[in-house]
């Protein structure tokens, strides 16, 4: 452990290359997402392009899948994922739905449990609201446990019920 006021890589990679907070956390989601997916059997490709919809693709058994990674720390005992495009260049923030079609999958990690969450955006209308933690009240209808998105949906199948309460 660095003793108080060790200066870490990242201090002096930050300072002398300005590196960019939400990339490094942009980067590292893609980082968990591609080990997360090796682990779990899939071969992981990249696109040659930042441009791409997507972040990376997942292989296996013959199928693609097209996955758009987020980082999303919890609050409130949730991980809540609005499924818009944000970002900002000289004329100030922008934002816009997310194309459904163009990505098969978002993964969403979150740093807080160190875990990855798939989704099919398709599935959910313009935000996703994941439980870490049961709520306060004692809710169970229409609360989606986290742990039940822990693997890669099947895109042949059809859309989920908003209903998984089961760890």
């Amino acid at each position: 452990m660095p003793h108080v006021g060790a200066r870490t890589a990242t201090d002096e990679t930050s300072e002398s290359v300005g590196r960019h907070h939400t990339k490094d956390k942009g980067d590292l989601g893609v980082a968990k997402a591609h080990a997360d997916l090796v682990a779990k059997g899939f071969y992981v490709l990249f696109p040659a392009t930042e441009h791409a919809p997507f972040d990376l693709v997942a292989y296996a058994a013959g199928t693609f899948h097209r996955i758009q990674v987020k980082y999303r720390s919890a609050q409130a005992g949730a991980v809540r994922l609005n499924l818009r495009s944000t970002w900002a260049d000289r004329h100030g923030t922008h934002s816009t739905p997310i194309d459904k079609d163009a990505i098969d999958v978002i993964c969403i990690y979150c740093p807080d449990t160190d875990e990855c969450y798939y989704i099919r955006p398709t599935d959910h209308g313009v935000s996703v609201n994941l439980r870490i933690t049961p709520t306060k009240n004692g809710q169970q209808k229409r609360i989606l446990a986290a742990a039940s998105f822990r693997d890669l949906p099947d895109k042949h199948l059809p859309p989920i019920d908003e209903t998984r309460t089961s760890a």
